[in-house]
């Protein structure tokens, strides 16, 4: 490991790499997602799944998700568990407050991800009263470059009637998201700022990794140097206060740990984190290829499944090869993200040596 890191960060990294093996041993699971449509109304550019407007898919009726979430509460405290609708987009479902309701009824707390084109405050206030508690939203820009970002002229519009909309809602937790792509670097200042006057108070900033739409699409993808760009930027925001920026979960970062999110990285993919695909697929979160599917709610029992089938997940030592064989941070990156390898297992970008290949560095 490098000096340049310092004695606290060393410290830091090895008690992070520490509390990372006992969450492995227990693999209490802390978030599920549920894919619970493939239907969506924007055409994203940077778009990893399936989703479309009509989706040759049903969406999975909720009685058939139900049967997984009692499985859990029989073996976990429910509240302890956040159960995350997102999709393709989950506002779709006429039946979303249903779905929320009876997720709330059975113990769980109920968070969303959507992109905001239906979240109105009549929709929004349906969703809180049906047990809402935690809510993220797409906002990828100013105007024109949200707009190409999500394929649709009316989303930015919709984005700025959802944030007013959560802003009536002292009780629930929820914030922005933004996917920084060669368009929006250049003025994230300014869209900070714009941010704040808007009356937001968290804000996560994401890099799109080359996968589905976005794996050869140059618009998307920042320079090494840009990526450094940015982690200052997270890292000045957070310093000011005014505005609680963090970067994405997405991979180590090195010097900038513990510096742009609250948290020092690990990915908690089949460790605290699972998901339920929309074909009833069980993966350890929605952005992992099918390669790294470990049952089907429709043949498998989803507790048998998380306790005894995610061995590629909690032992990585399988990617110690290529750039990571000999790597100095191996200890501490573990291979980095489980979303960021192919069907070889090969690793497709590293965050890392994006930083340490910059003069920066």
């Amino acid at each position: 490991m490098s000096d340049r890191l310092g004695f606290y960060k060393k410290v830091m990294f090895e008690l992070n790499h520490q509390v990372l093996q006992q969450r492995i041993e227990e693999h209490e699971l802390h978030q599920l997602f549920w894919e619970c449509t493939l239907r969506c109304n924007l055409n994203c550019r940077h778009c990893g799944s399936d989703c479309r407007m009509l989706s040759e898919k049903d969406d999975m009726p909720f009685e058939d998700f139900a049967k997984v979430l009692d499985e859990v509460r029989a073996h976990q405290d429910p509240a302890k568990v956040m159960v995350i609708t997102t999709g393709g987009e989950p506002t779709m479902r006429n039946d979303l407050a249903h779905c929320g309701e009876e997720i709330t009824k059975r113990g769980f707390i109920w968070g969303m991800v959507c992109n905001g084109m239906l979240l109105s405050a009549e929709k929004l206030d349906e969703f809180v009263r049906a047990g809402l508690k935690s809510l993220a939203v797409s906002f990828d820009g100013f105007e024109e470059d949200h707009n190409w970002m999500r394929g649709n002229p009316m989303s930015y519009k919709n984005v700025l009637r959802a944030v007013e909309a959560m802003k009536q809602h002292p009780s629930l937790t929820w914030d922005v998201i933004t996917c920084v792509n060669q368009r929006t670097i250049k003025y994230l200042p300014q869209f900070r700022d714009f941010l704040i006057s808007l009356g937001i108070r968290r804000w996560r900033l994401f890099t799109v990794f080359p996968s589905g739409r976005a794996a050869n699409d140059p618009d998307l993808r920042l320079s090494n140097e840009q990526f450094v760009e940015m982690m200052e930027f997270i890292k000045d925001t957070r310093l000011q206060g005014k505005i609680r920026a963090d970067y994405g979960c997405d991979g180590f970062l090195g010097k900038y740990e513990g510096e742009v999110r609250n948290h020092y990285y690990s990915c908690s993919a089949g460790i605290n984190i699972a998901s339920v695909l929309a074909d009833g697929s069980i993966s350890g979160c929605l952005s992992i290829r099918s390669d790294y599917h470990q049952g089907n709610i429709y043949k498998d029992s989803f507790w048998e499944v998380w306790q005894n089938k995610f061995q590629v997940y909690r032992n990585r030592r399988w990617m110690k090869t290529d750039q990571c064989s000999n790597c100095k941070m191996w200890r501490y990156c573990q291979g980095n993200g489980m979303h960021l390898r192919d069907g070889n297992g090969k690793l497709q970008l590293c965050q890392y040596q994006m930083i340490a290949e910059t003069k920066e560095y």
